[in-house]
């Protein structure tokens, strides 16, 4: 990309160097006063300044692989059954290349405005911030809000997550546990009961004691996912009763629960971050393309014969379609337990953020007790929220729709169209108007799918079945 009119920057200081690393699952820039940048080298190549010692290539394709595999394929079939087989085969297609064409907007950006800043790497929020700073004039006032909506918008995704793990986890208990032993208790019941284990796990603070449990997670996701496909194929598919393309009405919920599934933005700038050689993680293949291809396959395979297997049936996650029996109650309860273990992982990201903004408002000695107190503060509050919408699949579209919709789509375009205004946006301004696109797509999933998913959510109340 050709530099902009130095006209567009202001004035440069001397910048001290950007340390990451993937304890940092948010936007947080950690300045040090070791390897200060010299303003007299030009250019500037932010990736000769990188740690050594950082994640290979491979071990990047693996954080994002690991981030991407989780109760997000498990609703691929809900969203095919509000798509048809035809319509959502393509559309996942569709939406998985929109959603690596935006993350790459946003990397590439993030290069380039590293180069102009002179600093190693930008997390997602400083991205945006130092986009506008060196921005054109009249957006330069707005770099601070640009980096508090990211900052705002990473946590309320990751906290609406964490409430979605929360419905997950009690469902499957709640399936399992009232089965075998002729219980009749409300999912409720089991929400307030998970809400027990996540105050504790919640609490973990460093992210070298949630390994273990990450790795046991790991362990526990591959088996279920076996499981799953042995029940999957185990009977010949019938695909001639479902439709090729559902009902209007459902293919909101389609695009945002697919959005839901897919999008990891949150996680992309820490990974990339933490690359000793960040030039791999674009291009052909790359680290990315390898990736997202990767999952967009999965995701098309086992929403296509999850749907068609279980048909109108299909659950907010495929594995409580399982039958009964120890098999298939196995595999519930090891996801169940997968899910849990990882709600530390999930829980510490936005915590992380909001300690950073409040932290000084309090004194050094109150820290302890000010953290132990806002945890389980946060961690009720969630479970409030899991027990006021106890139904998992309206609210995987909900949180799609609003938040991963704005995250992972319209922040980066908008985030491109700033950086390159006015005199860098290709031939005929194409850039601009593919932008404007992506913008309006986010924003029109954002209104149809939360529209649907809270019509769904009022008619859960109600008992009406329309």
């Amino acid at each position: 990309m050709t530099n902009k009119e130095d006209s567009n920057a202001p004035p440069l200081e001397q910048k001290s160097a950007s340390v990451f690393s993937l304890t940092d699952f948010n936007s947080r820039t950690n300045l040090t006063d070791k390897n200060q940048l010299s303003l007299a080298e030009d250019p500037y190549n932010p990736f000769e300044h990188r740690d050594e010692n950082g994640a290979s290539s491979g071990g990047a394709l693996a954080h994002l692989l690991k981030s991407s595999l989780g109760t997000g394929i498990l609703a691929m079939p809900l969203a095919f059954r509000n798509a048809g087989l035809l319509f959502g085969m393509i559309m996942t297609l569709v939406v998985g290349f929109l959603c690596t064409h935006c993350v790459h907007i946003l990397v590439k950006t993030s290069h380039d405005i590293c180069k102009e800043a002179k600093v190693p790497a930008l997390g997602f929020a400083e991205t945006a911030e130092k986009v506008f700073e060196y921005g054109p004039k009249g957006m330069r006032k707005h770099s601070n809000f640009a980096k508090q909506f990211v900052d705002g918008g990473l946590m309320a995704t990751y906290y609406a997550a964490a409430c979605v793990y929360i419905v997950f986890i009690a469902t499957s208990f709640h399936d399992v546990i009232n089965a075998n032993c002729n219980l009749n208790w409300d999912v409720r019941i089991y929400i307030a009961l998970t809400v027990i284990p996540c105050l504790f796990i919640g609490q973990i603070r460093n992210l070298k004691f949630l390994v273990p449990f990450s790795l046991m997670a790991n362990v526990f996701i591959v088996v279920t996912f076996i499981i799953t496909l042995y029940y999957m194929f185990d009977r010949p598919l019938v695909y001639s009763d479902k439709p090729l393309i559902a009902e209007a009405s459902h293919i909101p919920l389609f695009f945002a629960t697919v959005i839901f599934a897919m999008e990891g933005i949150g996680v992309v700038m820490p990974v990339e971050n933490s690359m000793r050689k960040p030039q791999q993680f674009l291009g052909c293949p790359g680290v990315l393309n390898t990736a997202m291809i990767t999952v967009v396959l999965l995701y098309a395979i086992i929403g296509f014969f999850g749907y068609v297997r279980f048909g109108e049936d299909v659950r907010g996650s495929v594995t409580l379609n399982l039958p009964e029996g120890w098999l298939g109650d196995t595999a519930k309860l090891l996801m169940a337990v997968a899910i849990l273990f990882t709600f530390g992982l999930q829980f510490y990201v936005p915590n992380e953020i909001l300690w950073r903004k409040i932290s000084h408002k309090f004194n050094e000695d109150k820290h302890n007790t000010t953290q132990i107190l806002l945890r389980t503060g946060i961690i009720l509050l969630s479970g409030g929220v899991a027990a006021a919408i106890p139904n998992l699949e309206p609210f995987i579209s909900l949180v799609g729709a609003v938040f991963f919709s704005l995250l992972g789509i319209f922040v980066p375009s908008f985030v491109e169209t700033v950086y390159l205004w006015p005199n860098n946006l290709g031939w005929a301004k194409w850039k601009l108007w593919k932008n404007i696109f992506l913008g309006v797509c986010s924003i029109l999933a954002l209104i149809a799918g939360a529209t649907a998913s809270i019509i769904e959510i009022i008619n859960m109340y109600s008992g009406s079945d329309d």
